[in-house]
């Protein structure tokens, strides 16, 4: 019998996370869990050993700090069983621009974006050696979206695509699956971290429908799921597009609209 690989998830405790790590329980596969409140990990641990009959362990960490995110990269590292990592752990911009401080910026950039790629780039070289595993980075439809007023956190999701893309070209051709996750509003606790009502909002997902999508998404290997897009040929046009401006840009000589006239 083919032992299912160890699965990893960070912003474990409650949201996307929890219910990931819900979701591959109930699959059978093993769990470490990571985020930086230990008491509600070990809630959810007893109850997904409990449940699923799988062995959960919890690693306590706040990827924002150095010494945390190091311990998580080593695990990642060194612990053949891994072969997912789920990159979730992420928050939420608070407020405009002009109201950011340097403290909070750093640790929206450094969570969002620094502590993903660092996990990833921990797993990558393993994965690699062995021709299989799985990076899934949560991104958001908020990446594509400067006009909704989130212009840090939404610059730190259009990273995540912009690396999980990259990361399949290089990764796959050594049988490395890298899935982008792109969420839009969706009811979880990063809303009421960032001071925003969720009830607030017009349009939002239950957490559950998202990681359900998402998993199918998974199996199917895609490479950006976008649970809430309903027209699946916007995406398909978007990065179409992408792929022709490519093509259109020729290095040696700037374009005739930019020639002085003199």
């Amino acid at each position: 019998m083919t032992t299912l690989p160890t699965v990893l998830v960070t912003g474990a405790s409650s949201g996307i996370g929890s219910i990931y790590a819900e979701r591959f329980a109930r699959r059978g596969h093993d769990l470490v869990l990571v985020a930086r409140d230990k008491a509600r990990l070990d809630t959810l641990a007893a109850r997904l050993r409990e449940e699923s009959g799988v062995a959960v362990e919890v690693l306590q960490a706040d990827l924002t700090q150095p010494g945390d995110l190091a311990a998580v990269e080593t695990r990642l590292r060194d612990d053949a069983s891994i072969g997912i990592l789920i990159n979730n752990a992420g928050m939420a911009q608070s407020g405009g621009f002009l109201q950011q401080t340097n403290e909070g910026i750093e640790r929206l950039i450094t969570l969002n974006t620094t502590a993903l790629t660092r996990l990833a780039a921990a797993a990558a070289p393993r994965f690699v050696e062995s021709g299989t595993g799985a990076i899934v980075n949560i991104g958001s439809v908020v990446g594509f979206a400067p006009e909704f007023g989130m212009s840090i956190y939404g610059a730190t999701k259009a990273f995540v695509l912009f690396l999980s893309q990259g990361l399949h070209l290089e990764l796959s051709p050594s049988g490395v699956y890298v899935q982008a996750v792109l969420p839009a509003a969706t009811r979880t606790e990063i809303w009421e971290r960032a001071g925003i009502d969720v009830n607030s909002l017009t349009e939002v997902m239950e957490v559950g429908e998202l990681v359900d999508a998402a998993l199918v998404g998974f199996d199917r290997r895609e490479l950006v799921t976008i649970p809430p897009l309903h027209v699946a040929g916007r995406w398909d046009a978007l990065d179409g597009a992408r792929q022709g401006l490519l093509s259109d840009i020729r290095q040696a000589h700037a374009a005739d609209r930019y020639r002085s006239e003199a």
